[in-house]
């Protein structure tokens, strides 16, 4: 086992796509749960919905901002579809609900019917819709080493993608920072302690659930598209384990924090490649196979999350006075 590229690998996992598709989701959770209480067990439909609106708009020949403005108006009316009918269902009953949403998004996508527009459960192959993107970048081609890592400019996994990303993080975190400080956060944070205390003073709750899972939606949307350009477009990529990482994800940094997502995300890819590294290390071949360690690998920091949340349920960053859950 070689301690050097273990931790190289890490580091890539860290700031590599994956981690900013799931930042960017757990951010738009955090606008659902953290400030507003909302359960939303379905992010990983609002991200397949992005994904597929970016990647069928660019299949048709449109360009990349008219794609990414499809993909966000596909967000916005999953949302209000969803929220019109559901958004006054609180706790367990919202969940059941936005789990179930996100299933019948798969499953669409996965439908036989559909398989000229979404390519069924076989997906979309990366290479029909990420050209808009890769040539979007100001950057020559070529490999190009920052550090001890080594990456395309201008491909799938690419420093041109992570720069993008990030960028798109960074400004996902202001815009949360300027709304925890708003009077428009402060009325979601009072709809999360005490909904009926908000109605009494004449806010119109209904309303401001619904602004707050469009907002946090268009985010997981974003994410979405993020995920598909360093890969592919599959709805089974996009599926129940995508929401249940996103919620560790967003617990594990912090909920109703600014940093708290992102520091999650991080964390959890990282750990997950030093995990799986160290048991490929030291666990012979013989006792468990390579395709044995993968879900072991999840397993073992599923514990160690678990563990943080009971011993810290705020999470790293969070503070345990402000959500009214950890009280």
């Amino acid at each position: 086992m070689d301690i050097a590229d273990l931790l190289v690998n890490a580091l890539r996992e860290a700031t590599g796509p994956t981690a900013i598709a799931y930042a960017l989701a757990a951010i738009g959770l955090n606008i659902h749960f953290g400030l507003t209480g909302l359960i939303n067990m379905g992010q990983a439909g609002f991200m397949l919905i992005g994904a597929y609106g970016f990647a069928i708009s660019t299949i048709a020949g449109l360009p990349l901002l008219v794609a990414l403005l499809i993909a966000v108006l596909a967000a916005i009316a999953f949302a209000l579809l969803l929220g019109f009918p559901t958004i006054k269902l609180r706790g367990d009953y919202l969940a059941i609900v936005t789990i179930a949403a996100a299933e019948i998004v798969r499953y669409i996508g996965r439908s036989v019917a559909l398989n000229d527009i979404t390519g069924g459960s076989q997906g979309l192959l990366g290479n029909t819709f990420k050209h808009t993107f890769q040539d979007a970048s100001p950057f020559p081609d070529g490999v190009v080493s920052l550090g001890p890592i080594t990456l395309p400019m201008n491909q799938s996994n690419s420093w041109w993608l992570r720069i993008a990303g990030w960028a798109l993080v960074a400004l996902a975190c202001f815009m949360v920072y300027l709304l925890i400080r708003s009077p428009w956060g402060r009325v979601l944070k009072g709809i999360r302690e005490d909904e009926d205390a908000v109605r009494a003073l004449g806010k119109n709750v209904y309303s401001y659930k619904m602004q707050a899972l469009v907002l946090g939606g268009v985010l997981g949307a974003l994410g979405g598209i993020v995920f598909v350009l360093a890969s592919s477009v599959q709805p089974d990529s996009l599926g129940r384990p995508v929401t249940f990482n996103t919620w560790t994800i967003l617990l594990l940094g912090g909920a109703a924090t600014v940093f708290g997502p992102v520091l999650g995300s991080i964390l959890f890819w990282a750990a997950l490649v030093l995990v799986r590294g160290v048991l490929r290390g030291v666990v012979p071949e013989s006792v468990l196979s390579s395709p044995q360690i993968e879900p072991l690998g999840f397993v073992l920091v599923g514990i160690t999350l678990a563990l943080l949340i009971v011993f810290r349920p705020q999470g790293i960053l969070g503070d345990k006075k402000e959500l009214a859950i950890n009280g």
